[in-house]
């Protein structure tokens, strides 16, 4: 089965953002695949973001997993696994939260 993870960085849980998200989730859902969705302001998360360290990216790094520990490594881990990537908002770069 597709899998399919949404990631809201948008701290405005019910508005474009949210409600685009939740659009696509339907339509990948009536698709076949299963669908989640992740509020990065929903939880209480300890992480910083990029801070351009490089080391996912060494021999033997995980792309797009940080080597460093948060509370965001098991979200990124989960969008590696299924090949997802950040939702980006409307200025087509991710949101704050999402970075």
């Amino acid at each position: 089965m597709v899998k399919a993870l949404f990631i809201n960085g948008s701290p405005r849980k019910n508005f474009n953002t949210a409600q685009l998200l939740q659009r696509a989730m339907e339509g990948a859902s009536e698709a076949g695949a299963e669908v989640e969705m992740v509020n990065l302001y929903d939880r209480n998360l300890n992480y910083k973001g990029c801070m351009s360290c490089f080391a996912c990216k060494v021999k033997g790094g995980k792309k797009g997993v940080c080597s460093f520990p948060d509370d965001l490594k098991p979200i990124m881990e989960k969008a590696v696994e299924i090949n997802s990537k950040p939702t980006p908002k409307a200025s087509k770069k991710p949101s704050a939260a999402a970075k």
